[in-house]
């Protein structure tokens, strides 16, 4: 078991807050920056609620919204209050997402004596017009500068959000925007597909025909040549989105890897606090309101601001461990094929196909099989039983 596999929970925290609402996004967040104090000590009662249900953590992400937005009072104070009430353990992980313009000598400063050792930085684009079509608040020329400071600082582990498949894309002007970003050697890729959902403003002109995305199978070519640069220049495809350096260890381990991510596609504990935050713990999911107000009212009301849970069944556990195990290099079990009704000739079906390949007692999908990856656990959906 590596570093980036422990069992350790994991600790998310939601901070709902940004500059402005990209039009493509449906993540819970609000750019009212007058809710931040209501929501910092709202998140301060949360933690105290689940300070002895976990005994510690090995990873922290800040995520959202844009956790860099906070000023440095705010920042300085939800992480004092998470380490008052949590125990951390040595070596941990934590990451904190960052917009490019939000990034400045004095807030680098400040994530380092906070202790944060992983910045993941939303990039998007190095193209203006890609970047003002997504509505970003930076430019290219703010990336840059951001990228040099980060590395000027010393900051060792850097991560950067990429989107590709946007309307009238080419593969050339993505591969374009992939090379400059690794012309700073960052330890970790996220290159996702552009996806959009009805509730957003982007959503909606796609559905008037406004917006039109490429493609499946245009969507394809960018899925496919996207993983075979990255692994020509030295990055682990570890899950169908994301790509990591391997780092200084020896024995090819994931140095690089997002700890914090992989809890969730292994089924390890984690807890998340603010608003929308989904949490899991032996076999149970819980989330959060989605909303600032109703999470701040709730937790002053002395209830937790708990918006819905499920206890999974043993047959949803296994569809779900399909389900992330076929997003990840480390696949799934071979024994766990093996134990339904048609698991072998479905898995000759899907390996003849080209979609899967069994490798040291392990089903992994293939570069094409990660394509369709959300379709696989469905071959065996009906096998499962309840």
């Amino acid at each position: 078991m590596t570093a980036n596999q422990t069992t350790i929970a994991g600790l998310y925290v939601h901070t709902p807050f940004c500059g402005s609402k990209c039009p493509y996004c449906d993540f819970y967040s609000i750019s009212d920056d007058s809710l931040i104090s209501g929501y910092l000590a709202a998140l301060d009662t949360e933690a105290r609620l689940y300070r002895d249900q976990f005994p510690a953590f090995d990873s922290l992400y800040l995520g959202g919204g844009t956790p860099s937005w906070l000023s440095n009072a705010h920042l300085a104070a939800l992480m004092k209050n998470l380490r008052r009430h949590f125990a951390f353990a040595p070596e941990s992980e934590i990451t904190i997402e960052a917009n490019p313009d939000d990034i400045t000598a004095d807030k680098l400063a400040l994530f380092r004596d906070l202790g944060v050792n992983r910045l993941s930085l939303g990039v998007q684009s190095f193209d203006e017009a890609e970047l003002r079509f997504l509505g970003r608040r930076h430019t290219a020329a703010q990336t840059r500068r951001a990228l040099a400071l980060i590395r000027a600082t010393g900051f060792a582990n850097l991560g950067l959000d990429l989107i590709y498949g946007l309307p009238g894309q080419t593969t050339a002007a993505w591969l374009w925007s992939l090379e400059t970003a690794l012309s700073f050697a960052p330890e970790h890729l996220s290159c996702y597909q552009l996806t959009l959902t009805d509730d957003t403003p982007m959503g909606r002109m796609a559905a008037a025909g406004q917006v039109r995305l490429p493609d499946e199978e245009t969507q394809r070519q960018f899925f496919l040549l996207t993983a075979r640069l990255l692994q020509e220049r030295g990055y682990l495809h570890y899950e169908v989105a994301n790509f990591a350096r391997q780092g200084p260890q020896a024995g090819g381990l994931c140095h690089y890897c997002c700890r914090h991510n992989r809890k969730y596609w292994t089924h390890v504990p984690y807890l998340g606090l603010g608003p929308a935050a989904h949490s899991f713990q032996a076999g149970r999911r819980w989330w959060n309101f989605s909303s600032v107000e109703k999470y701040c009212a709730t937790l002053n009301a002395g209830r937790p601001p708990v918006a819905g849970a499920e206890s999974l069944t043993p047959a949803q556990i296994r569809l779900e461990a399909l389900y992330l195990g076929f997003r990840t290099k480390e696949g799934v079990n071979l024994a766990t094929i093996r134990e339904q009704p048609h698991g072998e000739s479905l898995l000759r079906e899907l390996t003849q196909a080209g979609l899967v390949r069994v490798r040291r007692g392990r089903v992994v999908a293939t570069a094409p099989g990660l394509v369709v990856a959300d379709r696989l656990p469905l071959w065996f959906a009906d096998e499962m039983g309840d």
